[in-house]
């Protein structure tokens, strides 16, 4: 499995691209793209690997993570999916991006696919399982691949820190609760690739993280 990060948006937000080699098969994980050129860079990168994007896939819908899915959802033919519990967030993106002061035009966002903990994603011969993973927000999802070890864990876990708990339905025991029980099962060598910042690994904040 291919797996390309690009940063993107005033906030900082890591997007991801995961790609099958074989049948060019892909997903694009939590598209922040705020400006042009940020759409642009999008675009010429799935032109260039001639990727077929099958799925956009929202670790959680706060605007810095799903302001852009529908746009990218229209130009490849994609399905937008993300967890119910995060619906009302994406149909207040406008007031979100009021609330932050940003210039840009933005709609409602709904989703045309919702996903639970336990659904399963195919994408070439590698199978994504989806693991609900709340705290940060009511439906925030994580995407373990486990014949890649790798998880994009949206905004649940960082290097060293974890999600903020303050926004819209927030909750730090649950946020807590969903590292312990989701992200410390998995095996110690999966690499944590976060909504921000740099990667780490189940290892190293099992033993590092001061807030777990």
């Amino acid at each position: 499995m291919n797996a390309t990060m690009m940063t993107v948006n005033p906030f900082g937000e890591n997007m991801y691209f995961l790609w099958d080699e074989a049948s060019l098969e892909a997903v694009v994980i939590d598209p922040g793209m705020m400006r042009e050129d940020e759409c642009k860079m999008v675009t010429d990168f799935i032109a260039e690997h001639h990727l077929k994007v099958l799925h956009v896939l929202l670790t959680h819908l706060h605007l810095d993570h799903a302001c852009a899915a529908r746009w990218l959802a229209d130009k490849t033919g994609a399905d937008v999916c993300g967890c119910a519990l995060d619906a009302p967030l994406g149909l207040d993106m406008p007031q979100q991006v009021a609330h932050f002061h940003l210039k840009f035009e933005s709609e409602p966002l709904k989703l045309d696919r919702e996903l639970a903990n336990g659904d399963t994603l195919q994408l070439g011969d590698e199978t994504i399982q989806v693991l609900h993973v709340p705290g940060h927000s009511p439906g925030g999802l994580a995407f373990y691949l486990p014949d890649s070890a790798l998880l994009i864990a949206g905004d649940t876990i960082f290097n060293g820190s974890v999600g903020r708990t303050d926004l819209f339905g927030g909750d730090m025991a649950q946020l807590l609760n969903s590292i312990r029980e989701k992200i410390y099962t998995l095996p110690d060598e999966t690499v944590i690739a976060s909504g921000h910042g740099p990667t780490t690994t189940v290892a190293d904040e099992k033993r590092f993280n001061p807030f777990v």
